[in-house]
């Protein structure tokens, strides 16, 4: 009788576990998303509006829409409905990409069996999130001109301040009238670190492309493989920025079938970017984007707006290092191995202007502030010759003093007519 009286506030207790166990996952996946859209902006790269949220402790609804800070020349609509259960809730949605006007009317209509849809999981006691994108097939057509691509995948999973995406792209063409530019499967890895707020932040990037070719009635360029290494760093002092571009062999067929025309290796890195005017930056875009119309475009005046921060970010006197420039060309017979670094007199500031940086008179202005050198380590003879110096030089130093270029002690030549 004991056990009987028992089992009806036994079933109460687990109903009362299940739905605070139920309430819990829907609040901590609204509380996640809502960090990581807050992630999201932290960057200073995109504007998030949340148009409609639906939150019920069984399923949740909602449609965001995501736009480039600057311009918005098109948008990514982006609906998702999420079914809560006690450790994990299950999401799927559409991504719906919308051109603005002009745009659309430059690109032209694009075609697609279906809308894409997307699904992911959160995990309620990690914390952890993961999304998966399946793209279908589509075409965008204007004027004679085409882009195709064939379809791809994306993946992209992590948690607060740790997210890895991997993108796979099968196949892209685009043929303007007799020309066409193909590029084979491509693949990026992306993985970004960050403090609350962005203050600090890494993102490591490797862009792969299998293929690469270029197509005229005359002739074809072919590249495999392309390799791009990127990875960004904002410190409490500086950021910088280092790259890594690895070219495999560049073939011209119809010259030569069996010998590349060249292949190499490119890398260097920027740095001394003042890593609190960065981050002030990135606060007046969050505001200029909070003030201004979804709708358009950032207001008018807003480079003149950014102009101080602009001029403060160089105000460490930022350098550009080229550590390897590796460049060989079996079909021409040249190989070019050198080296260098680039400095940016940081002195008096507020003499340079970013606004009337267009204008002749204000590029020499900017040029005069740097400095360098380069070094063309074993050059071949026809480069001295080419350059007025004695047949038998073999290491060429490139001087950069107040923006004019001096090569082993000597007035650059004019190699092209003006």
């Amino acid at each position: 009788m004991r056990k009987e009286r028992l089992i009806v506030p036994t079933l109460a207790i687990i109903a009362v576990v299940w739905v605070a166990a139920q309430l819990l996952s829907s609040v901590l996946f609204e509380r996640s998303l809502r960090q990581a859209l807050e992630d999201l902006e932290a960057r200073g790269e995109w504007r998030v509006n949340r148009t409609e949220s639906r939150q019920g402790w069984l399923s949740s609804q909602g449609r965001l829409i995501l736009s480039p800070l600057l311009g918005r020349p098109w948008r990514l609509e982006l609906t998702y409905s999420a079914r809560h259960g006690i450790l994990s809730t299950d999401v799927e949605g559409t991504v719906l990409p919308r051109l603005d006007t002009v745009l659309q009317q430059a690109v032209g209509e694009v075609t697609a069996p279906s809308v894409p849809r997307w699904q992911g999981r959160y995990h309620t006691l990690s914390g952890h999130s993961e999304l998966r994108l399946a793209l279908a097939p589509f075409v965008i057509q204007q004027n004679g001109r085409e882009l195709a691509v064939r379809g791809g995948r994306l993946r992209l999973e992590g948690v607060f301040g740790d997210w890895r995406l991997r993108a796979l792209l099968d196949q892209l063409t685009l043929t303007d009238g007799m020309a066409q530019l193909a590029l084979g499967a491509t693949e990026l890895e992306s993985r970004y670190t960050y403090t609350d707020g962005a203050y600090h932040f890494a993102q490591r990037d490797h862009l792969h492309i299998e293929t690469l070719t270029l197509s005229y009635p005359s002739y074809e360029i072919q590249l495999s493989p392309l390799d791009l290494n990127s990875h960004m760093v904002l410190d409490e002092s500086e950021l910088r920025i280092k790259g890594v571009l690895e070219v495999g062999d560049v073939m011209v067929p119809s010259e030569a079938p069996d010998m590349p025309l060249l292949n190499g290796r490119i890398e260097l890195e920027l740095s001394r970017l003042n890593a609190d005017a960065v981050r002030h930056a990135i606060r007046r875009l969050r505001q200029e984007a909070a003030w201004g119309d979804a709708s358009l475009p950032m207001a008018e005046g807003l480079l003149a707006r950014l102009e101080p921060d602009l001029r403060k970010m160089l105000s460490d006197s930022p350098r550009l290092d080229v550590m390897t420039v590796a460049i060989d060309s079996p079909l021409l017979g040249i190989r070019l191995d050198a080296d260098g670094a680039l400095f940016f007199d940081a002195r008096q500031l507020d003499e340079l202007s970013v606004i009337h940086l267009s204008e002749e008179k204000e590029q020499a202005k900017w040029l005069e502030r740097i400095d360098g050198d380069f070094t063309w380590h074993d050059a071949p003879t026809v480069a001295a010759l080419w350059l007025g110096l004695p047949l038998g030089t073999r290491e060429l130093q490139f001087d950069v003093v107040r923006g004019v270029w001096r090569v082993n002690g000597r007035p650059m030549p004019e190699l092209w007519p003006q």
